[in-house]
């Protein structure tokens, strides 16, 4: 990326849109705010030039300044929290809402929202289309399914298009992501050996489980651990094979195993193919870099990418290995960025007109 190519797109985030008047800030509502995800959505929607929070909720933390709850906000908002109830109908007043919140939570408010309301749902609730394979892989009932039509699955790299006419956005989840943007090229460009099977082994950090402390994501439990967790039952699965049928054709076996790592945040996936014919590095290198053309936030790397290059950002890293028809595809970004929040804004960014890198433009640390 050169100083050329940032200076270009930094004056691009400066011209007004044609669409959105920068005088008229984006007025935005998060409900659920205390956890990761919801405290990610704060760090970058208060720094975001189009964007004004106006509020936020957290029930057990009501009345409490979020900088209070998220020590890495403290001066930098006077918001406090506030208890979300059942009259909605004070959100009039909002352009965007984003629902960060507990699997389920969400189909019960979607109904309630006012109707010219842009929501972003960063939970689970909207993104299969089917909902038995909701129900199978949620454990519960779907209570909105009737809602679901009216959902754009919010992988912008891939649906950016949908995006921007969508009023209701289903942001992907984390592992979904690394998977979907390491495997769309080549289901696009019809690459992978017809009938083969497609490996994922996917690792994540433990911010992938929440706020709360669990048996499992407790620190000492997890520091000095390693273990797979949802064989084969893991409910992104669904997800992405819904998905990769709308990039392209997609009939592979599909194994996706996932895993704990002993950090705080970001996701690695080794993606394992055959292709139909013998690959070299450089040739996939071309087709990625040319699906990806107009995506500023994911980044062709030589080798094999580092979860330290993206954590705090809103990149997502891929590399490669090749040996023939063997490929390896390396995917890596940081699940509570580019996997939740980061994403959730890039698809706001498109629905309300603005350059989909305005306000996220986060650069990582070295080291």
């Amino acid at each position: 990326m050169t100083q050329r190519w940032i200076f270009a797109r930094q004056c691009r985030m400066e011209e007004p849109s044609s669409k959105t008047d920068m005088a008229a800030k984006i007025r935005i509502g998060i409900y659920g705010g205390s956890g990761y995800g919801g405290s990610e959505l704060l760090r970058i929607l208060l720094s975001h030039p189009n964007a004004e929070v106006r509020l936020v909720t957290a029930n057990e933390h009501a009345g409490k300044p979020v900088g209070e709850v998220h020590r890495n906000l403290f001066g930098v908002t006077d918001l406090s929290f506030q208890k979300a109830t059942a009259d909605t109908n004070g959100l009039h007043d909002l352009d965007c809402l984003f629902l960060a919140l507990p699997h389920g939570q969400a189909m019960e408010i979607v109904p309630r929202l006012p109707a010219n309301l842009k929501v972003i749902d960063l939970s689970g609730d909207f993104r299969l289309r089917d909902k038995d394979e909701f129900e199978r892989h949620y454990g519960q009932k779907h209570t909105a399914s009737e809602a679901q039509s009216e959902f754009v699955y919010g992988l912008t790299e891939t649906n950016r298009e949908r995006i921007r006419h969508a009023r209701l956005i289903s942001n992907p989840g984390c592992f979904a992501t690394a998977t979907l943007l390491g495997l769309a090229p080549l289901v696009a460009h019809q690459l992978i050996e017809t009938g083969t099977r497609v490996i994922v082994d996917a690792k994540t950090g433990s911010s992938g489980s929440g706020a709360k402390p669990g048996a499992n994501t407790h620190h000492p439990q997890r520091m000095n651990s390693f273990y797979a967790y949802k064989p084969f039952t893991h409910q992104h699965v669904p997800e992405i094979e819904q998905e990769l049928r709308t990039v392209g054709h997609w009939n592979s076996e599909f194994v996706f195993m996932t895993h704990s790592l002993p950090v705080a945040r970001g996701i690695f996936a080794s993606i394992y193919v055959e292709t139909k014919n013998e690959m070299t590095e450089e040739g996939l290198r071309t087709v990625f870099s040319g699906f990806y053309r107009d995506s500023s936030f994911v980044r062709i790397v030589k080798g094999s990418p580092d979860i330290n290059w993206v954590k705090t950002t809103n990149f997502c890293d891929i590399g490669f290995a090749v040996r023939g028809r063997q490929i390896v595809v390396f995917s890596a970004l940081d699940n509570l960025v580019k996997g939740a929040a980061g994403q959730a804004v890039q698809n706001m960014n498109l629905m309300f007109g603005l350059d989909e890198t305005t306000g996220l433009m986060l650069v990582g640390t070295n080291p």
